[in-house]
């Protein structure tokens, strides 16, 4: 995809520091009066050191504009699903790299702000964003860091399927995402299993499953109960430094992450029966008075 250059686009990803980002989001900016733009920001930006292809802008940019061009009769909500593992994909970055809220700061401030206004805009302009971290924000709130975090979380070695289903629930984006369990592969992918078998089906469902699995113990007893065999750390750097060399991301089929190991099927097993068992009592609004006397509960 190409087409004129912008010079308020600019051609490499770099970092904007929060406190940068914290000024530049004014009221009017979050009533969707006035617009960001690269120039505002450009004498606080800090470039990265190397000179790696994965810091061009021109991939990141573009699959953006496609997700706002196939998304763009639906809700906003609907490209979640489709545009996390692309992100993840394209966006070759370390964990580390990926807590740098500079990193974050600069996609949604300098880089594509208008996608910010697009994904969570409402109001009247349709360009009202409600809260500051949709820019500039926590991890689990950012418009891009949310998205690359689901991805890294939920994926199944280079399987991205597993990304698509947890990104299409948006309690999921929303709230299980900040559980400590999610940080154990294998709870993570039992939990996702839950819902592809339809053993949870509702929001409210994936919530109280998740509750009542993180209630139940801290990452330490998960390893205990079902181990997660160590991630390939070589495989992951290759995969990383590999950008601008492996294929441009598909549009129409998933690409394929970092080969640095799948979870242990036997292991997502183990703990999807016992967060099944967990459920069955869980307390969900509702779930109890559905179908009691044939209706459906009010």
């Amino acid at each position: 995809m190409t087409g004129k250059k912008d010079s308020n686009i600019p051609a490499r990803i770099g970092r904007l520091p929060d406190h940068a980002a914290v000024r530049g989001i004014t009221p009017r900016v979050l009533q969707g009066f006035e617009a960001l733009s690269f120039s505002s920001f450009k004498e606080k930006v800090e470039g990265f050191d190397d000179e790696s292809p994965r810091w061009n802008s021109g991939p990141v940019r573009e699959l953006l504009t496609e997700a706002r061009r196939r998304f763009a009769g639906t809700a906003p909500t609907a490209s979640d699903a489709w545009l996390a593992p692309r992100l993840h994909y394209t966006l070759r970055l370390t964990r580390a790299e990926a807590s740098d809220t500079g990193l974050w700061n600069f996609l949604g401030l300098c880089l594509a702000p208008d996608f910010v206004q697009w994904r969570w805009g409402k109001g009247d302009t349709g360009r009202e964003v409600g809260q500051s971290a949709r820019f500039s924000g926590r991890w689990d709130l950012q418009c891009f860091s949310r998205l690359w975090w689901a991805a890294e979380l939920f994926r199944d070695g280079r399987n991205y399927g597993p990304v698509e289903l947890a990104c299409g629930n948006q309690d999921i984006l929303n709230t299980v995402m900040r559980q400590e369990m999610i940080q154990h592969r294998p709870s993570a992918q039992a939990l996702l299993r839950l819902q592809y078998r339809g053993v949870v089906r509702t929001g409210r469902d994936v919530n109280a499953a998740a509750s009542v699995a993180n209630a139940a113990g801290a990452t330490l007893v998960y390893e205990a109960l079902a181990p997660d065999e160590l991630q390939d750390s070589e495989a992951l750097r290759d995969w990383v430094l590999s950008a601008g060399e492996d294929p441009e991301v598909q549009y129409d089929t998933l690409p394929q992450g970092p080969n640095d190991g799948s979870v242990s099927h036997s292991s997502a097993e183990i703990l999807t029966a016992w967060f099944e068992k967990l459920f069955a009592d869980a307390p969900v609004r509702g779930k109890r008075l559905a179908g009691a006397d044939g209706g459906a509960a009010h």
